[in-house]
């Protein structure tokens, strides 16, 4: 069964609110932002449960970096969390 994506947007969303929050002395600017989602999405969300097992953090941010370009290049109408979760729901992660 694959997780549900609707869920993933939502945990994307809480992550985009507590980065902002935490670099808000630089409106949210983190040339490194996939490291830092990376590890709170691992460590401190529901991503776990949600996929079934832990991800490879590595893969994890790779995958966002690789979807950030994507959405960029592609200029999807949906908003990022919703291409994001939907992406991340359909990838094969690696055994954690």
């Amino acid at each position: 069964m694959s997780p549900d994506a609707g869920a993933i947007s939502e945990l994307l969303g809480e992550a985009s609110e507590t980065h902002h929050q935490v670099y808000r002395i630089v409106d949210g600017v983190d040339a490194d932002w996939a490291s830092w989602y990376g590890d709170w999405l691992v460590r401190l969300s529901e991503l776990p449960r949600l996929l079934g097992h832990a991800p490879v953090r590595s893969e994890l941010i790779y995958l966002l970096v690789k979807l950030d370009k994507d959405y960029t290049a592609e200029k999807p109408d949906q908003p990022w969390p919703e291409y994001y979760a939907a992406r991340m729901a359909e990838h094969s992660w690696a055994a954690s």
